[in-house]
């Protein structure tokens, strides 16, 4: 199971370094920073099982571990199949407090600070984060410019509408459209998933282990999740990363984990193929719990 970002092969099945700086909730103040060593494992055993789909940010790091950094020191010198994805517009200060969105002319830092972070002297992908922006017309210009430096080699957005992809194809080739997606998550993205795919734009959904109800308690949709991992032997997090692959074959996932035994599941979960029957009661929950 792969896809193509622009000329770079990927397993649909990637790895997300938001949680691998810290235990627990991303971004908080008090957070916990991980075992160095432990998410520097994390990292060679996803390599090792076959992952070769990274997705990172600068500004992914807690009060004493920068993702960027731990992906460096365990995955440098890099695999030549392996692919790096990072995305620019947000960032932090150094106390990890959130800055206004980037304009487009401060990229270009955000670009070099990760190229410094992660030893390299290109970029394979960089997202454009957006957040609050009608039009990306000039921030993506200003990163297509330095794709045609050499300091990247593809584009693609983050956290967008099908509006910004239009925007952004008048500029540049867009390889993937990164968005929050999962079942019963944000169902309301089902078309634009469809339109990537129709474009043949990779739809990387993050938080796709993530429930509609997922402060609220159980729901309908746990419930069938449930059901199905315990009369196939696989885990809710299985189902739900086996349904997310199963809306199309440009759907690629990027779950995150700290914990190596949560790691090998979900690789694992790109074997698991589910049925007709199966997918209705899914698809059903997806959309009335959404």
């Amino acid at each position: 199971m792969t896809w193509r970002l622009g000329d770079l092969t990927v397993r649909r099945i990637g790895f997300g370094a938001m949680r691998l700086p810290q235990r627990g909730t991303a971004f908080g103040p008090g957070a916990e920073p991980r075992d160095r060593e432990q998410a520097i494992a994390v990292l060679r055993t996803a390599v090792e099982l076959g992952v070769n789909h990274v997705d990172t940010a600068a500004f992914y790091f807690s009060a004493t571990r920068s993702a960027n950094e731990l992906i460096n020191s365990a995955l440098a010198p890099y695999p030549d199949d392996l692919v790096v994805v990072t995305k620019v517009g947000p960032g932090r200060t150094p106390q990890g407090e959130w800055l206004p969105l980037a304009t487009p002319g401060q990229l270009r830092g955000q670009v070099e600070e990760n190229l410094r972070q992660l030893g390299r002297d290109h970029l394979d992908v960089v997202n454009l984060r957006v957040s609050g922006l009608d039009d990306v017309s000039a921030h993506f210009e200003a990163l297509a410019e330095l794709q045609r430096a050499g300091m990247v080699r593809h584009l693609g957005l983050s956290n967008v509408r099908p509006h910004h992809l239009d925007q952004a194809q008048r500029i540049a080739e867009v390889v993937c459209v990164q968005n929050s997606y999962g079942l019963g998550h944000h169902p309301e993205q089902d078309d634009f998933l469809g339109v990537c795919g129709e474009r043949g734009i990779a739809f990387v959904p993050f938080f796709a282990l993530a429930g509609a109800n997922q402060e609220a308690g159980t729901s309908a949709q746990d419930d069938e999740v449930t059901g199905i991992a315990h009369a196939r032997g696989a885990s809710p997090a299985q189902i739900r990363l086996a349904w997310t692959l199963a809306r199309g074959p440009h759907v690629l996932v990027i779950p995150g984990t700290g914990d190596p035994g949560h790691l090998r599941q979900n690789v694992e979960a790109g074997e698991l193929v589910l049925t007709p029957e199966e997918l209705t009661r899914l698809d059903a929950a997806h959309l009335n719990d959404g």
